[in-house]
């Protein structure tokens, strides 16, 4: 299909003429998913054809209590900060974005009175700018008014490179312009393809001017409502013991009618997953588990006990081993794995290389994940159209040990390769939870064939995914050579999410290892193809910028993709909620209720 019947058809979508369902068909025949097709009908100022969630209840409240199952516990529900998912999701409970994306990649909104579009002149013709009309009458939990100084204000406290936020990245380069007191327009300074970043999704919740402008800066983290969230969502703020437990209530004078059904909501943390998927599926103590991350045929069995069920959604999330590109064993002005310095062992491409060959993707996938594990070579994945076709993920010993003999790395007495007097070990690190430790200890065995050493590190997923900058043990600081754990994506359009490795966004001491490049890899053709893509409207140039980029990463074996992970939740048989793997677990929490 090329451009003019592309253009063709959506005309005909425009005109009533062809149904939108039968161009969704038509571009999935040409590679082009859901997402993609909705994207591109939205640039082109065609509303989504939303099937809309079924809401039952006719009165706010009355519910009774709903009750989450973390087993990652959250520890600083302030999104700014929240560098794991857990903490993201425990943000979202209290605070929302102007927009969210649903299960089908179709984007809805939740404080924007509107979507923009090019017809209704909110998405400016030349890309570089977008108008958000914001929702009036919305109150933060305290009273307080909601308007556009409150998004004004976010960006300038994320931007801020002393506050040292993990969402920098969406809005450093942007400026955001206050049009009215329920008005802004956002400036990307150039051609956007991906303009639903900013204010969009998990990081594009919104925090309060009024209670945070005095902690913009180097006091970011002193702030009191770090911890007491306050604001516009369906529950207000009532307690919270981090790394345990979070509490809320029903907001009365929430914007959305008759909702939320449920009077309180507890968010319990700790425990494992597949104590939160029994504690749901089997004994009916929780509506909702949370990442269940637990072997298949387990969770077929508790199932089977008829008090809930798993549900999988298919998103973007990939398991992934990723390599350390820094030092984490030797300190550069007084900084372990910081991006001046150079890993000793994994400097080596053909060690990097080696590993990858040395992973057994397909027994894990087998073995481990079954229906919630689809086995890929590629970091990026989904929409279809930009799954790479370049890569591949190969088992093969032999071809890892020859790779090594010929790179110098020579066995020694106990079966460890050396060369140059350093010996091929490894610190192996993930959070705690038995299908990552069985992955770990088939990742293992596959590299002691080849004649690397690894050690392997469990490592308490509350404290592993942590926001913590006191904590050594966390993903950001990445002490150690190795370490496996999901990337969530968080959108359909995957610019933002390719960021990560990106050399601006190298985490180190500097910014409060808030950095999104954990490995500290640096290449400049990736950064190239980046900015690129940043700017490039036609979305088949577009694609082949963001395929090259994972294609870089992937062949530069800096990261070793494992299995794209479909997102699995457990719930009650009688919950009825909304799910997506773009917008997260609690994207439409608001909508949630219990059938009697």
């Amino acid at each position: 299909m090329d451009e003019q019947e592309l253009r063709g058809l959506i005309r005909s979508v425009k005109a009533g003429t062809l149904p939108r369902r039968e161009f969704m068909r038509t571009l999935a025949a040409f590679g082009l998913s859901a997402p993609v097709a909705a994207h591109l009908l939205a640039w082109s100022g065609i509303a989504n054809a939303q099937q809309p969630f079924v809401y039952k209840p006719t009165k706010r409240g009355g519910g009774g209590a709903l009750r989450l199952l973390y087993w990652q516990a959250p520890t600083l529900p302030n999104v700014h900060f929240g560098v794991g998912s857990k903490d993201q999701e425990a943000s979202r409970i209290f605070y929302e974005p102007l927009a969210a994306w649903d299960g089908a990649g179709n984007l809805v909104p939740i404080l924007a009175a509107e979507l923009p579009t090019v017809e209704n002149g909110g998405i400016a013709r030349d890309g570089k700018s977008v108008t958000w009309k914001l929702k009036r009458g919305v109150q933060w939990h305290d009273g307080k008014p909601f308007t556009a100084d409150d998004c004004v204000f976010n960006w300038q406290y994320s931007s801020d490179p002393e506050t040292s936020t993990f969402t920098i990245g969406s809005y450093r380069d942007i400026e955001v312009v206050k049009l009215d007191s329920h008005t802004i327009r956002i400036d990307f300074g150039k051609p956007t393809p991906a303009w639903a970043d900013p204010f969009v999704n998990l990081i594009g919740q919104i925090i309060p001017k009024h209670l945070f402008e005095p902690y913009k800066g180097a006091k970011s983290r002193d702030a009191p409502n770090n911890l007491k969230p306050v604001g516009t969502g369906p529950y207000k703020f009532v307690d919270f013991k981090p790394g345990d437990m979070l509490r809320g209530e029903i907001n009365r004078n929430y914007h959305q009618p008759n909702r939320p059904h449920f009077d309180t909501i507890e968010l319990k943390g700790g425990g494992d997953a597949v104590s939160a998927a029994r504690a749901v599926m089997q004994t009916g103590e929780f509506d909702f588990a949370w990442n269940l991350l637990v072997e298949d045929e387990i969770l077929q069995r508790l199932e089977k006990g008829g008090k809930g069920r798993a549900v999988l959604s298919l998103g973007g999330d990939t398991e992934s081993v990723f390599l350390n590109q820094a030092d984490p064993w030797s300190e550069v002005d007084g900084e372990r794995s910081s991006p001046k310095s150079r890993h000793p062992l994994l400097g080596d491409p053909a060690v990097r290389e080696a590993i990858g060959l040395a992973i057994d993707r397909a027994a894990i996938q087998k073995h481990i994940y079954g229906r919630a594990g689809i086995l890929t070579p590629n970091f990026l994945n989904n929409p279809q159209r930009f799954n790479s076709k370049n890569t591949s993920a190969e088992f093969n010993i032999d071809k890892a040990n020859a790779l090594l003999d010929a790179a110098g790395w020579k066995r020694g007495p106990d079966g460890i390769r050396a060369k140059a007097g350093k010996k091929l070990k490894l610190l192996f690190q993930t959070s705690i939870n038995a299908p990552r430790q069985k992955a770990q200890a088939i990742i293992k065995q596959g590299c002691q064939k080849a004649g690397v050493d690894v050690e392997l590190k469990a490592v308490m997923a509350s404290v592993f995914f942590s926001s913590d900058v006191g904590n050594p043990d966390t993903i950001s600081k990445f002490f150690a050579d190795l370490q496996m754990f999901q990337n969530t994506r968080g959108s359909p359009d995957p610019g933002r999410f390719l960021e990560l490795f990106c050399s601006w966004q190298m985490s180190s001491r500097e910014n409060k290892w808030q950095g999104r490049n954990l490995v500290r890899w640096r290449s400049d053709e990736y950064d190239q193809a980046f900015r690129a893509a940043e700017v490039e409207l036609d979305p088949v140039k577009r694609a082949a910028h963001l395929i090259r980029m994972n294609d870089l990463v992937c062949k530069a074996h800096v990261v070793l993709p494992v299995v794209n992970r479909p997102n699995v939740v457990g719930i009650s048989n009688r919950l009825r909620a909304s799910f997506s793997a773009w917008g997260g677990d609690l994207w439409a929490l608001q909508d949630w209720y219990r059938e009697a």
